[in-house]
């Protein structure tokens, strides 16, 4: 996963910091991600795929796709939490 990461932002020409400040973090907090050091919250995973365009599932390595899957409904979401 971690190797993904990286790819990503070097393929879109962005360092650590750069990548760092579009998610409103530190450098060093973000190449903890790359390295693996530490968990990645499941917001910033979230962040993550669409910043890149692709699915969690594929930074998460349980995809080869990166096309990311279609975008789930708000409002059906919404009512389907409330138990509707």
């Amino acid at each position: 996963m971690y190797k993904r990461l990286r790819n990503l932002r070097e393929d879109k020409d962005l360092s650590q910091r750069e990548l760092a400040a579009i998610l409103s973090m530190s450098q060093t907090g973000y190449s903890k991600y790359e390295t693996g050091e530490n968990d990645i919250p499941t917001a910033i995973l979230k962040k993550l795929a669409l910043f890149h365009k692709t699915s969690s599932d594929y930074l998460l390595e349980l995809t080869n796709e990166t096309k990311p899957y279609s975008r789930a409904d708000k409002k059906h979401i919404s009512e389907n939490d409330n138990g509707s």
